[in-house]
């Protein structure tokens, strides 16, 4: 499941040798001051309308997975992502998961691929995201990012390409510098170590004995009479007590503790 992020004051490190473009953002840090503005502004002197940063805490996140994000974009947009499962589609995130270089894209790149990313691509531009570049971040916990600069231009045309190719250096680095002195720090604050060892309740067993025997999350919760996202929602906790990264995971250390029962 995905949750947006609220920037607060984060006190940063100074970084001496930060590229200039990025110095707003470092100072604000380092200084404490409200960051969304800096980042915006920031975000337009590259040459793009907005700016989205995710970041998971599984290794290959899907529907499921523990994931939050901050953007500059509606919230609608957001809820609209996740709701839809769109972090097994989007390609921001499904290409970053395989390499480290960024991703320059616009509707050329993907369009007419299937209907599902087609589809996703159409619910992209009513948010005027029609291209952009997004970089892939994996930080020394090994939680992997997505920071995406976006664009409501269609085509990435000789022009545009050369100010995506001036600016790509500092682009990559503000996703690494934002990871740095930002994210990492509101992630190890907000993420409250206490759920790990909690007891699973009733419900989440019953979930995950059923998915011991090969049901869906839309299997479980039409059996259920729960939405899917109401079950999405209890493997999400359910990864969390556990200590795992997936599902499968999450079956092997119950069954191996006793904790569901898979013959039933």
């Amino acid at each position: 499941m995905l949750q947006p992020l609220k920037l607060k004051p984060v006190p940063a490190k100074e970084f001496a040798y930060a590229p200039q473009v990025l110095r707003p953002l470092v100072d604000a840090a380092v200084q404490g001051e409200d960051l969304a503005p800096v980042i915006l502004a920031v975000t337009r002197s590259l040459g793009f309308e907005s700016f989205m940063f995710g970041v998971s805490l599984s290794l290959r996140p899907n529907a499921e997975s523990s994931s939050f994000v901050f953007t500059t974009l509606p919230l609608e947009w957001v809820e609209i992502w996740d709701e839809r499962a769109y972090v097994e589609i989007d390609p921001r995130v499904q290409v970053g998961l395989d390499t480290t270089l960024p991703l320059i894209w616009d509707q050329a790149t993907y369009r007419g691929r299937s209907r599902r990313l087609d589809a996703f691509l159409d619910a992209a531009l009513e948010f005027g995201v029609a291209s952009g570049v997004s970089v892939p971040i994996r930080d020394s916990r090994s939680r992997f990012a997505v920071c995406a600069l976006n664009s409501p231009i269609l085509k990435n045309d000789t022009v545009r390409q050369r100010l995506i190719s001036e600016n790509i250096g500092n682009i990559a680095l503000l996703g690494i510098y934002f990871q740095a002195l930002i994210i990492s720090a509101i992630l190890d604050q907000r993420i409250d170590p206490s759920a790990a060892g909690k007891p699973l309740s009733a419900r989440e067993r019953q979930c995950l004995e059923m998915a011991a025997r090969g049901l869906t999350t839309g299997d479980i919760a039409l059996k259920l009479g729960i939405a899917e996202r109401t079950a999405q929602f209890h493997f999400s906790n359910i990864l969390d007590k556990l200590g795992v990264l997936n599902r499968a995971e999450a079956i092997a250390k119950c069954v191996k503790l006793g904790l569901i029962n898979v013959d039933r």
